[in-house]
């Protein structure tokens, strides 16, 4: 099932205050400024066309959503995606991941991580880019705050395994712990489109979830 082509943003939809890039940000920024309240701030890595942060930014208005994204098309549609819906408590950013939790999140400063479905990089060369790696799992111990939670989803299993393997490694994160799904989600039972294509199709959805002691 190959993605379908993005529909076309309505030029009267303002989503201007919804997206910033990476690049424009101003060294000492802390993202959580960017926010009308002041409220736990949860982030999204890899958010796609913004599901997750559309609904659950709506679920929980009592938090903030920020999510990353470093595909431009994307980032434009989930931003222009949040200003249609009226998330007022979600934002989106165009850039590289590491590089937002390196500079504009404090420590501490992050009440849950999420990465759904990220890149496998099947070849064995291009592994080193995936997303759950040494480095970028200290960035997330560091921002979250104690009680903190780093969600992972895959449907790869052998990603899943080495990711949970590497989050054990790198960090003192307490995990995997596992994910218990009610057993109604509603009319929308995803958080993402890729998890939605895997419930259509009948595959596994691996999930787990560690937490900040």
């Amino acid at each position: 099932m190959g993605r379908r082509m993005l529909p076309k943003l309505k030029p009267e939809i303002d989503f201007s205050e919804h997206l910033r890039e990476l690049a424009d940000l101003p060294v000492g920024y802390q993202v959580q400024d960017w926010f009308p309240t002041p409220q736990p701030l949860e982030v999204e890595v890899g958010s796609g066309k913004g599901l997750f942060l559309a609904t659950q930014s709506k679920i929980l208005p009592e938090h903030n959503f920020l999510g990353i994204e470093i595909a431009k098309k994307y980032a434009r549609f989930a931003a222009y995606r949040l200003a249609k819906e009226s998330c007022h408590n979600a934002r989106m950013v165009r850039g590289d991941a590491q590089k937002l939790f390196e500079l504009f999140l404090g420590d501490g400063s992050v009440h849950a991580v999420h990465i759904y479905f990220p890149d496998p990089w099947w070849k064995a060369r291009h592994r080193k880019r995936r997303i759950v790696c040494d480095p970028f799992i200290k960035q997330v111990e560091r921002v979250l705050e104690p009680g903190g939670i780093l969600h992972f989803w895959t449907d790869v299993q052998e990603y899943f395994e080495t990711g949970c393997e590497t989050i054990r490694a790198a960090s003192q994160l307490v995990g995997p712990n596992p994910v218990v799904l009610p057993d109604e989600r509603g009319d929308n039972p995803y958080h993402t489109h890729f998890e939605r294509r895997m419930l259509i199709t009948d595959q596994p959805v691996y999930r787990c979830q560690f937490v900040k002691a």
